[in-house]
């Protein structure tokens, strides 16, 4: 179950045309606010593609404002952020420069900032010992301060980190709970791991149907040799362990 080690290589122009979407988005509910308070504008708006729900205009009117509040928050957070993104960038060129000393700068700037991206690369950096003294518990510190805001990469690291007891005290329970957040999330080898996991019993109590159903996951999810795996792990199943797991799939598709 070897962690994740790539640095990640997400440039800031791809936020940049995020938020540019949201500024628009921000600037349609403010005209589209003037036009409702000023009653020069029809009540189609074509803005809001469902506006038949809403019976009165003064829901649609409270309904704009929302919106507003909820544009105007995003791009206060984003623009909060941006000394952190270019941190953060100028940490991946140097990354891929080989520069790792300046890498782990620029990363450790914005991880302490809060930013998932950085703290995921700084985590690698302590882990293989790149521009930095290797370091597995800084290691685990920093992969868990992102996977809890979300990052999935992350998320498979520290489940990886906690199932190997690097960094941190082992626990088995608190890895199957990362890796199917990960998993379940779209990580391919999350899915992978934990079919492989329940199918040998290794760590946890030996349960094929749960390993067929993650072994679906990792053939959704298209990670490498899933189809190989799943079709190893069907036929040892049964007709009523076979159909149990598919429904078990299903249920997760349903509500992941």
């Amino acid at each position: 179950m070897p962690i994740a080690i790539l640095i990640e290589n997400r440039r800031i122009g791809r936020y940049s045309s995020d938020y540019s979407a949201c500024f628009s988005e921000l600037a349609c509910i403010i005209e589209s606010l003037v036009a409702f308070y000023r009653q020069e504008g029809d009540m189609s708006l074509n803005l809001i593609s469902n506006l038949a729900c809403f019976r009165t205009r003064v829901s649609f009117a409270r309904f704009l404002r929302m919106r507003l509040v909820a544009s105007m928050t995003l791009i206060a957070a984003f623009l909060g952020n941006a000394a952190s993104y270019a941190d953060y960038e100028q940490g991946v060129n140097a990354a891929f420069d080989g520069d790792y000393a300046t890498a782990y700068r620029e990363f450790s700037i914005a991880a302490k900032e809060g930013l998932a991206l950085a703290q995921y690369n700084l985590g690698i950096l302590y882990f293989t010992g790149r521009g930095v003294e290797r370091d597995a518990e800084e290691a685990y510190r920093w992969t868990s301060a992102a996977a809890e805001q979300g990052h999935v990469a992350a998320q498979f690291n520290l489940a990886t980190l906690l199932m190997t007891g690097e960094g941190v005290t082992k626990d088995a329970s608190m890895a199957v709970d990362w890796y199917s957040r990960a998993a379940k999330a779209g990580h391919p080898e999350a899915a992978s791991e934990l079919a492989t996991l329940f199918f040998d019993g290794r760590e946890v109590e030996r349960d094929r149907v749960v390993a067929h159903a993650w072994a679906s996951y990792a053939v959704a999810n298209k990670a490498e040799g899933a189809d190989a795996l799943l079709a190893r792990i069907e036929r040892k199943l049964d007709t009523a362990e076979l159909s149990a797991a598919r429904r078990l799939f299903a249920q997760w598709q349903i509500a992941p």
